[in-house]
């Protein structure tokens, strides 16, 4: 059971962002974000955004530093990366 968190360098409505994924389940995910206090409209796709205030709560409550490359490869690894959509919207 680990979760993981890549640094805040993702800009965003004036603010940082990391993500929070697992690599077990997105149950453990879900559970990992409500204890740092994140609301559950912050999970899109695959993992949470996180906001730079928020950062080292979520590593002192035991996530994983790494890359962002890294995040994602341990995402892909462990069968949860359910990567954007492509092509035109639906209905067009």
């Amino acid at each position: 059971m680990t979760v993981y968190i890549d640094p805040p360098d993702w800009p965003g409505n004036g603010r940082l962002w990391s993500h929070l994924v697992s690599d077990v389940s997105y149950d453990e995910l879900h559970a990992f974000a409500a204890g740092i206090g994140c609301s559950r409209r912050a999970f899109d796709r695959d993992h949470y955004d996180v906001p730079s205030a928020r950062y080292m709560a979520a590593v002192e409550a035991g996530a994983v530093e790494v890359g962002s490359k890294e995040l994602v490869r341990r995402l892909t690894d462990a069968g949860l990366r359910r990567p954007k959509r492509r092509g035109p919207p639906r209905g067009t």
